[in-house]
C-alpha cells in the first residue's frame, strides 16, 4: 500500500485494520457462539416468566408442596441479576436446565359450605343426680312481714291442788288387832279428799305429796304407829314407855297415783299401845298436801 506516492509501513497497516473492526460494532462470532447466546436468551426469558408465576402463586396461596425428587441434587442458581447469564448444570446445550416444580394447593372456605340450621332434637333423659354441694353462706334477712291476726283464746290455766289437815281429841288404846286411827276434827279438807269416816286420804290428783304425823305419848305406856301407803308400811313413829309423856312427830314424801290411799294404823304388840289426848285440846294431827302434780312433768 502506498500513501502520498510512497509505501506504508506494516505496523501502520495493522492499526488501521483494528480500527476498522472496532468501528463496525459487531464482533465476529462463530456459529457455535451464536447458538449458545440464543439458548442463554431463552433461558433468561423462561426464568423471568417463572419468577413472575411464583410471585403470583405466593400471593394467592399460602401452602406449597415441593417435589423433593427433582430438587435433590440441584445446585442453587443465581437469578437476581438480569445482566448475568444463568449457569447451567452442563455446558452441553443438549441438556437444558431443569427447575423445581411447585404445586398450588387450593383452600376451601368452610363457612361458604355451611348449611341452614336444623330443627331442635328431642330432649334426652335426665342424668344421675350429682353429689350435694357445700352449704352456702346465709343470705341477708328479709323484709319484716305484716302483723298476723289475733288467735283464738286458749283454755284457762288449770291449777290442781290437794291438801288436808285433821286432828283427834280423844285418847286411844290399842287392842289385840291392828287398828286404824280415825280423826274427829277437820281443820282443812280441800275438795274432800280425806274421808273422815274411814280415816284415809284418797288421791285424786297424781303427783308428789308431803305428809306429817304428830302424837302425844302416854306415860308408862308405849306408842307404836305406822304411816301406811295402801297396804304397805312406809314409816313408823315409836316412843318407849316412860315416866313422862312427850310429843313425837314423823314426816315423809310420797309419789301417789290416782286412787292411792294414805292412812295411820296402830301396831298390835305385846305391851299396851296408847296415844294420849283429852276432850278439850287436840294432841294428835295428821297433815298432807300436793307438792307437784304429775301432769306438769
Amino acid at each position: 500500500m502506498k500513501v502520498c506516492g510512497g509505501p506504508l509501513p506494516s505496523s501502520l497497516c495493522a492499526w488501521v485494520v483494528l480500527l476498522i473492526l472496532v468501528e463496525s460494532g459487531e464482533p465476529y462470532r462463530t456459529p457455535y457462539d451464536q447458538e449458545q447466546g440464543q439458548n442463554s436468551d431463552r433461558d433468561r426469558e423462561r426464568t423471568d416468566s417463572r419468577l413472575d408465576t411464583m410471585t403470583d402463586t405466593r400471593t394467592d396461596t399460602r401452602d406449597y408442596h415441593r417435589d423433593a425428587s427433582e430438587v435433590r441434587g440441584k445446585e442453587c442458581q443465581r437469578c437476581c441479576d438480569p445482566g448475568e447469564e444463568i449457569r447451567t448444570q452442563s455446558s452441553n446445550p443438549q441438556y437444558p436446565q431443569h427447575y423445581p416444580q411447585y404445586q398450588a394447593v387450593p383452600q376451601i372456605n368452610i363457612t361458604i359450605l355451611k348449611g341452614e340450621k336444623g330443627d331442635s332434637g328431642q330432649r334426652g333423659p335426665y342424668g344421675k343426680s350429682g353429689k350435694s354441694g357445700q352449704s352456702g353462706p346465709r343470705g341477708p334477712n328479709g323484709i319484716k312481714g305484716t302483723k298476723g291476726s289475733i288467735g283464738t283464746p286458749g283454755d284457762p290455766c288449770k291449777s290442781q291442788y290437794a291438801a288436808f289437815s285433821v286432828g283427834r281429841k280423844k285418847a286411844i288404846h290399842s287392842n289385840d288387832y291392828y287398828q286404824t286411827l280415825v280423826f274427829d276434827t277437820e281443820l282443812v279438807n280441800l275438795y274432800g279428799h280425806f274421808n273422815m269416816f274411814t280415816g284415809k286420804f284418797y288421791c285424786y290428783v297424781p303427783g308428789i305429796y308431803y305428809f306429817s304425823l304428830n302424837v302425844h305419848t302416854w306415860n308408862q305406856k308405849e306408842t307404836y304407829v305406822h304411816v301406811m301407803h295402801n297396804e304397805r308400811e312406809v314409816v313408823i313413829l315409836y316412843a318407849q314407855s316412860s315416866d313422862r309423856s312427850i310429843m313425837q312427830s314423823q314426816g315423809l314424801m310420797l309419789e301417789l297415783e290416782r286412787e292411792d290411799q294414805v292412812w295411820v294404823r296402830l301396831f298390835k304388840g305385846e305391851r299396851e299401845n296408847a296415844i294420849f289426848s283429852d276432850d278439850f285440846d287436840t294432841y294428835i294431827t295428821f297433815n298432807g298436801h300436793l307438792i307437784k302434780p304429775k301432769s306438769e312433768g
